[in-house]
């Protein structure tokens, strides 16, 4: 398949969010990346629900909700009903993950795991099978603007691995640090969903980065 671009609308202009929404409608991007963060799970506190709803009134792609959040078990369905059509929440976050994951699915949406930069792609082992998607970070979660971690080349590698074994329609999404320097050996090395915030929203022609992206080939 074609890779997908997914801009991380934290790093838009929030002054100016429902033209911001209206570049990406317009643009080659496949997804809308939304990240939601509590200050518990990671040091720094976004947006939650009333700002989904205001996105899902405008946006006409998908909405890849990122829950970067303590016990996300607890707003599921909320997060469905506000618009979520990807929901992924973090393997450290979840004590019951299958549970978890069985739920998204029952609320209609696909499902996600996203695995922090110490964690070990071999913790998925278990639960690959029923996942459509798993987001690895290239970043420690938190903040926008951070460094590429270079050892994420090796966890897609592993990650393609384990994908060619159990799931073959898994698709593997990459958060943090993507930009038009690292995102053809990306590819190259097996991800499919570039998640891309800075390197898009702090360019003087966002929409026209994204079709780069996406013409990466």
């Amino acid at each position: 398949m074609n890779h997908l671009i997914a801009p991380s609308m934290l790093a838009s202009d929030f002054s100016n969010l429902k033209s911001e929404i209206m570049m990406v409608n317009e643009s080659e991007a496949d997804w809308l990346h939304l990240d939601v963060m509590d200050g518990m799970f990671v040091p720094n506190i976004s947006f939650g629900m009333p700002v989904i709803k205001s996105i899902k009134k405008y946006a006409k792609k998908p909405l890849d909700v990122h829950l970067m959040i303590e016990k996300p078990e607890r707003y599921i369905k909320d997060f469905s009903n506000h618009g979520a059509d990807i929901l992924t929440v973090h393997f450290e976050a979840c004590n019951h993950l299958h549970r978890t994951i069985d739920a998204i699915k029952k609320e209609g949406m696909k499902a996600g795991v996203a695995i922090n930069p110490h964690t070990s792609i071999n913790v998925l082992l278990d639960i690959i099978q029923y996942l459509d998607l798993v987001c690895i970070m290239s970043v420690n979660p938190g903040f926008g603007g951070q460094s590429f971690i270079e050892h994420t080349y090796q966890k897609i590698d592993a990650l393609k691995k384990i994908k060619t074994e159990y799931n073959r329609q898994l698709l593997i999404e990459i958060d943090g640090g993507v930009n038009l320097q690292n995102a053809k050996k990306l590819i190259d090395s097996g991800a499919n969903v570039l998640v891309a915030g800075s390197s898009v929203f702090n360019t003087n022609n966002p929409s026209e980065t994204i079709s780069e992206l996406k013409r990466i080939n």
